[in-house]
């Protein structure tokens, strides 16, 4: 039999995308190809500082990362959820945290008992129902006791945040240690196999050709291989999510290193804040229609914490997805695939589901385009299905006292979301489809925090002794209370087990 393997791996393009698509396949692939990463310092990386969801940790146990070394040298801190500040109306305040919310009752979620408890005046915030937002907000943080089957304990859920140029450095070093070659240079020129247009190899600027069989391109925005070679087109959703800008900038810490992520809405947008150990990251995710890039530049260097360590850096991005993730031997990764702004940190979880769906794809050198098809596909359906919950996010408000606020709260949006708002608006239902990223505690958590106020409740829920079924919402609630107290803070917890180096002087 003939060898059909594919022998000849070239990754364009480094930062977080590339250098987590080289050290995954280094671990899987061993020395039974060579795999080549093309990048140019010149160019750089989009990455600021990131927020992560808790599937990354798979991947790091996946490549058999110790987490508290990675955790010092990429200068980390854990992450229980996200905290969203004024998106319902100015002064509201709710997390959308990791992990379940409390405890099911018989066939029934929790959260339906809460919905009724709410209406009768015997429930508080949701927040205090979920160990991972109770937690966050008393900036307490510890990772799960598995042994702890019926304690709250067992349910924490927890991501990261993390310096992204750390991290690509990080993995790099993982990366060239198990094979992978590293190329320094820019890509001048792509070429084609004229019989069917395949990529065979690119040609740097000092002359190197870099040729191979399978080529993922994470060049960034440019799409260098994906778009500006085989044109595989792109799907513009700036009408539904129309921010198209991003002032990003560093600041010193002068608070605690909270164990979540905030966004703030603001007139024309919103701002995130990502704390690391060393320094906070902070950015202005907006749309340049309702203001300026000078404007926000200043509102967002006179709403940080600290003194800035650096002149805002503004990005420029279009919404949308790639209309083939995957074309001919092209394989797109990280921003070359789409884009969806950061608002619930899936940037790279999209890069892990890409390297992660291309391993149960993983290509023979003939290319079988039932196989291509079908990776798109899968593809096609998580990126719809992220764009519906951003959307939920800004269509889900009560605002209008800027218009921006007044264009998201009124614009049309999709049939599928609409859908799941009508079907939660009646009795609280929401129903997971196939393999979509969020799950239900997850749109719970945001539809309550943004004002939905569904009339009713799974009738299932009457089925229970009233005041059994309010003494299980009471207890949740204090059995989650007494676990928090229990646990240590965020900060005493990083000192403990994964404190970084302190800065050179």
């Amino acid at each position: 039999m003939s060898d059909t393997r594919v022998r000849e791996v070239v990754i364009v393009g480094g930062g977080t995308a590339g250098w987590m698509a080289a050290s995954a396949l280094s671990k899987i692939l061993g020395d039974t190809a060579s795999i080549t990463l093309v990048e140019s310092e010149e160019i750089g990386t989009v990455g600021v500082g990131e927020a992560t969801i808790p599937m990354i940790k798979l991947f790091n146990q996946a490549l058999e990362i110790d987490e508290a070394d990675f955790m010092r040298r990429t200068k980390g801190s854990f992450k229980l959820g996200i905290e969203f500040v004024n998106w319902g109306q100015l002064g509201d305040s709710y997390i959308h945290g990791f992990g379940k919310i409390g405890q099911d009752l018989g066939m029934v979620g929790f959260y339906q008992y809460w919905l009724k408890a709410r209406q009768m005046g015997r429930a508080s915030h949701l927040d205090d129902y979920s160990i991972c937002t109770a937690a966050a907000r008393q900036n307490k943080f510890m990772p799960p006791i598995a042994d702890r089957p019926n304690s709250p304990i067992a349910d924490i859920g927890y991501a990261y945040h993390f310096d992204a140029g750390l991290y690509a450095r990080y993995l790099r070093e993982y990366s060239e240690a198990r094979g992978v070659r590293r190329v320094e240079g820019k890509v001048k020129e792509v070429q084609q196999r004229p019989e069917d247009g395949f990529v065979s190899a690119v040609v740097l600027e000092s002359g190197e050709r870099v040729a191979g069989q399978l080529f993922i391109d994470c060049s960034g925005f440019r799409g260098l291989l994906i778009e500006q070679t085989l044109k595989a087109g792109y799907i513009d959703w700036t009408h539904w999510l129309p921010c198209d800008r991003a002032a990003a900038v560093q600041c010193e810490t002068t608070q605690a290193i909270t164990p979540y992520t905030r966004s703030t809405a603001q007139e024309a947008g919103w701002q995130w804040r990502i704390p690391l150990q060393h320094r906070v990251g902070n950015g202005y995710v907006f749309s340049s229609r309702f203001i300026s890039e000078d404007e926000a530049c200043a509102k967002l260097l006179s709403r940080l914490e600290g003194k800035a360590l650096m002149t805002p850096k503004i990005l420029k991005f279009v919404t949308g997805k790639r209309r083939k993730f995957w074309d001919k031997n092209v394989i797109a990764v990280g921003l070359a695939s789409g884009f969806m702004e950061p608002l619930e940190s899936t940037s790279i979880h999209l890069i892990q589901t890409a390297i992660a769906r291309l391993t149960a794809f993983w290509p023979h050198s003939g290319f079988e385009q039932r196989d291509i098809d079908e990776f798109n596909a899968h593809a096609d359906f998580e990126f719809d299905k992220i764009r519906d919950f951003l959307i939920l996010h800004y269509h889900a408000t009560e605002r209008s006292d800027t218009p921006f606020w007044d264009y998201v709260r009124t614009m049309d949006i999709p049939e599928s979301l609409r859908e799941k708002m009508s079907l939660f608006n009646s009795n609280g239902r929401i129903f997971r489809q196939a393999e979509e990223l969020f799950a239900e505690p997850s749109w719970v958590q945001v539809m309550i925090g943004q004002r939905m106020r569904p009339k009713g409740y799974n009738a299932l829920v009457d089925a229970i002794d009233p005041e059994a079924a309010l003494r299980h919402v009471d207890t949740v609630r204090a059995v989650i209370a007494n676990c928090v107290r229990a646990m240590p803070t965020h900060e005493d917890f990083i000192a403990r087990h994964c404190a970084a180096e302190p800065m050179a002087a």
